[in-house]
């Protein structure tokens, strides 16, 4: 369960506060330390720089929280709200807090609130398209199509087994038997003739043939 995040940028304004209201002689102009440069010159570092520099960080620290996926919730835009609006009536109201160094404080926290509503926003967008492709992906699982005819191959025929070795027997028991039946013709003897019971051709003439219709009658005898 995620927790409601901690606005850092009112980190800095509340030193900002603790100095002015508790420790009212120190000055925020006043140099604290010098850092010698590689090129010799001195830079001064101001109680002001050092809050700024502190302000810019924790700003970058919001950014990157904000950036997470779910990390920043309504609540928490809130927040840094209101601790723009109470900056902002510090440095319009209080004469304390009338500084430049304030001033750009005030202006952190509004980028604060600023970019976690861009990063809300555009976070949003690719959400809502997730949905709706969805459920366009789902309206179109609702209508399947129907199903296509598979086409199953035919077996092709397979050829008959040879037939066994056993059934070579009956087949020459049977071939045997019907030569038995069936004798093979005898060669004919030398010696002897063969009569041939074929008719003999009838040649047609007519008056030799008995029974004709036409008959001629023999030459009477000379006298």
């Amino acid at each position: 369960m995620s927790m409601v995040g901690f606005p850092l940028l009112l980190i800095p304004l509340a030193i900002y506060n603790i100095i002015v209201f508790l420790m009212p002689g120190v000055s925020f102009a006043d140099p604290l330390l010098t850092v010698t440069l590689m090129s010799g010159a001195g830079w001064p570092v101001t109680l002001s720089d050092m809050l700024l520099a502190l302000g810019i960080l924790l700003l970058l620290l919001e950014i990157i929280k904000g950036a997470r996926p779910g990390a920043k919730y309504l609540t928490d835009h809130l927040l840094s709200l209101v601790v723009f609006g109470a900056a902002a009536a510090e440095f319009l109201l209080w004469p304390r807090f009338g500084s430049s160094t304030y001033c750009l404080l005030a202006l952190l926290a509004l980028v604060d609130f600023l970019s976690g509503i861009a990063l809300r926003a555009r976070r949003g967008a690719p959400v809502a398209a997730g949905v709706a492709a969805s459920r366009r992906a789902a309206g179109k699982s609702a209508v399947a199509p129907a199903p296509e005819p598979v086409l199953v191959p035919v077996p092709e025929p397979v050829p008959a087994p040879p037939a066994p070795a056993s059934s070579m027997p009956a087949a020459a028991s049977v071939a045997e038997s019907v030569l038995r039946d069936h004798p093979e013709p005898t060669p004919a003897q030398p010696g002897v003739e063969v009569v041939s019971h074929a008719p003999s051709p009838e040649v047609p003439s007519p008056g030799l043939q008995p029974g004709s219709g036409s008959s001629t009658a023999p030459d009477p005898p000379p006298h």
